[in-house]
């Protein structure tokens, strides 16, 4: 028994596909968020964005492109909200990769990544950890 888009891709359960590619499918989000709203997998089945080798990245980004096409010319739109739940921490419910594609138009009630933490927000920078924090991601183990 696999994940819930590994049945999708099987055909054992119904989707509603907006286009696919050789290493990735997308359909239509069940749940949307607004009309339109797609998700993006790849055909091989895995939770993480860092497992995917690089054919594969590269497909699924030229899915999420192929989908911002189909979904701007008929939502007559350039701007989209672009997301990634990357691991159950970060909110991913299904644990196999998935890139949300929602097309935005002006007054659809949508928010930005701001409006998730809004507390998160302050006035002035604080460069000193930001800088700290910067030069130990660049240490390689």
């Amino acid at each position: 028994m696999g994940t819930l888009f590994e049945s999708i891709l099987s055909g054992h359960i119904p989707s509603h596909c907006v286009a696919q590619g050789e290493s990735w499918y997308a359909f239509l989000d069940i749940f949307p968020r607004r009309e339109g709203h797609t998700l993006v997998i790849p055909k091989r089945a895995v939770q993480r964005l860092a497992e995917l080798n690089s054919e594969e990245l590269t497909g699924l980004m030229e899915g999420v492109t192929a989908v911002q096409q189909r979904l701007g010319t008929h939502f007559s739109t350039t701007d989209f909200t672009v997301c990634l739940h990357d691991g159950p921490l970060a909110g991913q419910e299904v644990p196999h990769v998935h890139v949300h594609v929602i097309p935005r138009t002006q007054g659809d009630g949508g928010g930005t990544l701001m409006s998730m933490w809004p507390d998160s927000i302050n006035a002035e920078p604080d460069h000193e950890s930001l800088a700290s924090l910067a030069a130990s991601l660049q240490v390689v183990n």
